[in-house]
């Protein structure tokens, strides 16, 4: 027998409003616990809850940029489950009138583009956040466990896609473009690491070529588009694993274990009538007219999608032009590198590469950087014109992160500015000929290998300065 995968996202995103979902409380990560806190986002009894106006244009937003229809008629509703971090034991969501339903998103995968269908993108608030004290922070050994209401009430957009995914690889390539849409939307900061987009991933297997669903499994806990491959990768060996053994797969939630690199049981599978929804009676529903639909629709910008392909028309190859379009602050930056004059291939790669590795090792984003494309577009000039070596340009880009400045006012203080005038290495070049008879005979020779020896001779007695191409063109010019 062979399987088919079938997978499903759930995504929820933390928008970046100034207040809470329902209430006036500030949305600020890292504030110290239970100080963003008020009766509305603690349930207390009497307090009422309203509705954010700019959260709802932000899931609007999306909905939009994910090719959704925008419902005129929404409707909240309360969804009742019965966990420490719900202080309302309720959490205020949308059921069967969601705001935006029936989207699609276009995701290439080494070449080939699949249409995966966005169910609907509805609106919430978040939970509060559980820290367990004790061995590692895992609940089921933790002595004791603390709750942070700061985080309960943000607004949060559940983004639901069809069970149109086939593979891990497609699930990881889909989440990497919706995160890309987000980014560039500016609705949120999309952090994985601190939790502003978490996703869930719902598995099952099916005969090839059955149009029957398989029995589902729902997978938490994958904080990185790493780990939702992996877990997605074991989850379909071990489903495939008891079907071919004639086993049945249990419907349940199990949680990925990052180091063990193994998927556990939690608990069996919710489904909706197990939250007994029903209407929100404190809030009425969500009208939105065609004026404020249109309003929304103008102001959205340039999607990943366009800007890859506008970047893939100015030279730019797919990889290069995919890892910009996704990241709004790497795009900034090309677009002014580029204006400036820099070759956009070249810009591309330094953002790609060297950028993008400096500040994974000292774990800065590109806007905490001081990177700017005026920047980069200099140094890019600076390697071009011969007058910086490619590791000098390297040590310059760490000053520039550093914050020392520009990077001709680095490569000066720092006195890595390359030689390559002519005039000025040829007296060089004759004394390191002078002192090494043996490899001048090889060279006239034509034994072209001496020249990598003399050349080394050469960035030995100007201190590393001089620009190799300018000294392999003298030394090929004696060797005539």
């Amino acid at each position: 027998m062979t399987w088919e995968t079938v997978i499903g996202i759930e995504t929820h995103v933390e928008l970046t409003t100034a207040s809470k979902m329902f209430c006036g409380c500030p949305v600020d990560f890292g504030a110290p616990p239970n100080t963003n806190v008020c009766p509305v986002c603690l349930g207390l009894p009497g307090a009422l809850p309203v509705v954010n106006g700019r959260a709802v244009e932000y899931a609007m937003t999306i909905g939009l940029a994910l090719n959704c229809s925008i419902a005129p008629h929404s409707v909240f509703a309360r969804k009742n489950y019965f966990y420490p971090d719900m202080p309302k034991n309720y959490q205020i969501s949308q059921y069967d009138e969601p705001l935006c339903v029936a989207g699609h998103l276009d995701v290439d995968t080494d070449g080939e583009v699949a249409r995966i269908g966005i169910t609907r993108v509805h609106m919430e608030e978040d939970t509060g956040k559980s820290t367990h004290v004790g061995d590692g922070g895992r609940i089921q050994a933790a002595s004791h466990s603390l709750l942070d209401f700061n985080r309960a009430g943000v607004p949060l957009m559940e983004i639901v896609s069809e069970p149109d995914l086939r593979s891990p690889e497609q699930a990881r390539a889909f989440v990497a473009e919706l995160r890309g849409v987000i980014l560039r939307l500016g609705v949120s900061d999309a952090k994985l690491e601190e939790g502003s987009m978490r996703f869930d991933a719902n598995v099952s297997l099916r005969p090839s070529g059955s149009t029957e669903f398989g029995t589902k499994v729902e997978v938490k806990n994958m904080n990185s588009l790493r780990s939702l491959q992996r877990a997605l990768e074991h989850e379909v060996e071990r489903q495939q694993a008891l079907l071919d053994a004639g086993e049945p797969v249990v419907q349940e939630t199990r949680h990925w274990n990052e180091d063990a690199g193994t998927t556990s049981g939690m608990r069996s599978k919710e489904e909706a009538f197990d939250y007994r929804y029903f209407p929100e009676p404190d809030l009425v529903p969500v009208e939105v007219d065609d004026a404020w639909r249109e309003r929304v629709a103008g102001a959205l910008p340039e999607l990943p999608a366009q800007a890859r392909a506008r970047y893939a028309s100015a030279g730019l190859d797919p990889v290069a032009a995919d890892l910009v379009s996704r990241d709004p602050a790497a795009g900034t930056i090309f677009e002014e590198a580029t204006a400036a004059g820099a070759d956009a291939q070249t810009v591309a790669n330094w953002l790609t590469g060297e950028v993008t590795a400096l500040l994974r090792r000292q774990d800065l984003s590109l806007e905490q950087s001081g990177v700017t494309g005026a920047g980069l577009a200099e140094l890019a000039e600076m390697v071009d014109d011969g007058r910086l070596s490619a590791s000098a340009a390297k040590e310059v880009l760490a000053g520039v992160v550093a914050g020392e400045g520009n990077p001709e006012s680095i490569a000066a203080e720092r006195d890595l500015i390359q030689v390559s005038d002519v005039s000025a290495l040829e007296p060089v070049v004759e004394e390191v000929l002078a002192a090494n008879p043996d490899a001048v005979a090889k060279l006239h020779e034509g034994d072209g290998k001496v020249i990598g020896f003399l050349i080394g001779q050469v960035m030995r007695a100007t201190g590393g300065k001089a620009d190799p191409a300018a000294v392999t063109a003298i030394l090929r010019g004696k060797s005539a």
